[in-house]
């Protein structure tokens, strides 16, 4: 049995056609807060698979204290997701947190059962990391 194609992006490329959709592919939103135009871009979201709260608003601050520092916002959003461990913060609540773990292994029967994926959030990652990314690496991984 073959399994589907995973890929991801973010809303704006969604909204633009900046990216190709493979026909048929269901378009997986991967955020905490979806906001009222994100909702209607995405085939549903799965909320419990976006970063927790806290993680989210403690990089928050720490961005933007970096851009009060001087940065510029690419600059100050990925050295904030170093200084506050965001990608093992993250990976650890995929793995340990009840329900996400339950939303990542029913992505992962999905695709084994040869569903087509995209994971869609907000950010751009041609200069920002993103959460969706570390993901679709978990995915990957367990394919």
């Amino acid at each position: 049995m073959s399994q589907g194609t995973l890929r991801d992006t973010y809303l704006a490329a969604l909204q633009h056609d900046l990216i190709d959709i493979p026909e048929g592919a269901t378009l997986v939103g991967v955020v905490r807060s979806p906001t009222r135009w994100f909702s209607p871009a995405v085939d549903e979201n799965q909320q419990a698979l976006g970063p927790p709260q806290s993680l989210l608003d403690e990089f928050k601050q720490r961005s933007e204290d970096l851009e009060a520092e001087g940065l510029d916002d690419a600059d100050a959003h990925n050295a904030a997701w170093e200084d506050v461990d965001f990608e093992p913060r993250y990976r650890e609540h995929l793995n340990t947190t009840p329900d996400a773990h339950a939303a990542l292994e029913n992505l992962r029967e999905r695709l084994r059962a040869s569903e087509n994926l995209v994971l869609v959030c907000y950010e751009n990652t041609e200069k920002k990391r993103c959460h969706r990314t570390i993901l679709r690496d978990e995915l990957e991984e367990r394919l």
